[in-house]
């Protein structure tokens, strides 16, 4: 119960230094700042870097509180390792489907950077191959559940 309260104030302060810092904006003249880099660094600034600092605590957390769960329940490590080491395999697979051909424009030329060969071509192609993969597996998981739930009723 008491870091329920513990909590609710931290939010509630959050909130406050959000809530002031979000109307310094609008306290200030629109086109001032548009124009003014000072006013600008002196309004907007400080949200962004609260901003920032609020989503780097939120990763942390998040992570640590992972970690946390996954020593102290080791069933579930042992899951998440495997479904990391499919990850991972699916993750060569799609290495080895990419090319590291040249990248060319509309007309055919090869774009500055995209010489045929390249570490960012081939993880260029990497990534969307990833991404193909297991958006396919996706959807034919989602097309058996449907199917599935389908059948039941």
């Amino acid at each position: 119960m008491k870091s329920n309260k513990i909590l609710n104030i931290l939010i509630a302060v959050i909130a406050v230094v959000g809530a002031v810092l979000f109307i310094r904006i609008f306290m200030e003249d629109a086109d001032a700042l548009q124009t003014d880099g000072a006013l600008q660094n002196k309004v907007i600034s400080p949200i962004i870097y609260f901003s920032t600092f609020l989503f780097y605590a939120a990763v942390v957390i998040a992570v640590v509180l992972s970690l946390i769960s996954l020593v102290r329940n080791p069933e579930n490590l042992k899951k998440t390792l495997m479904g990391l080491a499919v990850l991972a395999v699916v993750l060569v697979v799609a290495y080895f489907l990419a090319d590291d051909n040249a990248v060319l424009d509309t007309t055919g030329s090869i774009l500055e950077g995209g010489e045929a060969g390249t570490a960012t071509n081939k993880w260029v192609g990497t990534g969307i191959y990833y991404s193909i993969i297991l958006g396919s597996v996706a959807g034919l998981f989602f097309v058996y559940d449907l199917v599935k739930g389908l059948i039941k009723s």
